[in-house]
C-alpha cells in the first residue's frame, strides 16, 4: 500500500497553521520583537520539530508503547512552560532593548518542541499511519522531516509576521495591554488543553 498524498498533505496543513503553543507563542513573538528579531525562534521550533520528527521516524514503535505511560508526564511540564512563557508575555512593557531576550530565543523555541506532547503525537501519527508503507526507508523518511519542519517554519512564520504587522499599533498603552492579555489567556487556554484538564473535564 502507498502514501495517500492528498490526505497526508491535508493532515500536516491543518494541524501545522491551526492554532497551538507554536503558533500562538511565535504571533506572540512577532507582536512583541517583530518579525525580524523573531526568527531566533522561529529556528528554534523548526529545530527542535525537526529533532523530535526523527526521533519519532526511528523510534516510532518503541514510543507508542511508551507514550501511554509518559505522555501525561509531558503534557503537565510543556504546559508549565507554556505558562512561563505567558507570564513573561503579560509582563511585557513593549520595550525590548535587552538583547539577552532575543539570543535565548532559539533555545526557548527548540526548548518547546521537547516538552510539547503533540509534536511527538503528531509525528508518531504522521509515520505510524500515512508513512507506514516506508517505515524502513529512513533517506525517506528523513526528507519527510525535513518537509515537516519546513512547514512547521512556514507556519509559525505566517503567525509570526501577522503578529509583527500590528506592532505599530502597540504604541498606544490601552490597545498594547489587551492585546497581552488576550495573548496570555490564548496561551494559558492552550497549556490547560495541553495538561489534558479539559479533556479530563469533558
Amino acid at each position: 500500500m502507498g502514501i495517500e498524498i492528498i490526505p497526508l498533505i491535508s493532515f500536516v496543513i491543518i494541524t501545522t497553521f491551526t492554532p497551538g503553543p507554536n503558533n500562538i507563542s511565535s504571533a506572540s513573538m512577532g507582536i512583541l520583537y517583530g518579525y525580524k528579531k523573531t526568527m531566533q525562534y522561529i529556528l528554534g521550533i523548526s529545530s527542535g520539530f525537526f529533532m523530535v520528527m526523527m526521533l519519532c521516524a526511528y523510534l516510532s514503535s518503541t514510543l507508542l508503547a511508551v507514550i501511554p505511560f509518559s505522555e501525561t508526564y509531558l503534557r503537565w511540564i510543556g504546559a508549565v512552560y507554556i505558562i512561563w512563557l505567558a507570564i513573561g508575555i503579560l509582563k511585557s512593557d513593549n520595550s525590548f532593548q535587552d538583547t539577552n531576550g532575543a539570543s535565548k530565543a532559539f533555545t526557548k523555541g527548540f526548548i518547546l518542541q521537547l516538552f510539547n506532547p503533540k509534536v511527538a503525537v503528531y509525528g508518531l501519527t504522521l509515520y505510524s499511519t500515512f508513512l507506514s508503507s516506508i517505515s524502513g526507508q529512513m533517506q525517506t523518511l528523513t526528507l519527510y522531516a525535513i518537509g515537516f519542519a519546513l512547514t512547521a517554519f512556514a507556519a509559525t512564520s505566517t503567525w509570526a509576521l501577522s503578529g509583527a504587522i500590528i506592532k505599530n499599533k502597540l504604541k498606544n498603552e490601552p490597545f498594547r495591554k489587551s492585546i497581552n492579555i488576550i495573548l496570555f489567556l490564548l496561551l494559558v487556554y492552550t497549556a490547560v488543553d495541553l495538561s489534558g484538564l479539559l479533556s479530563n473535564v469533558n
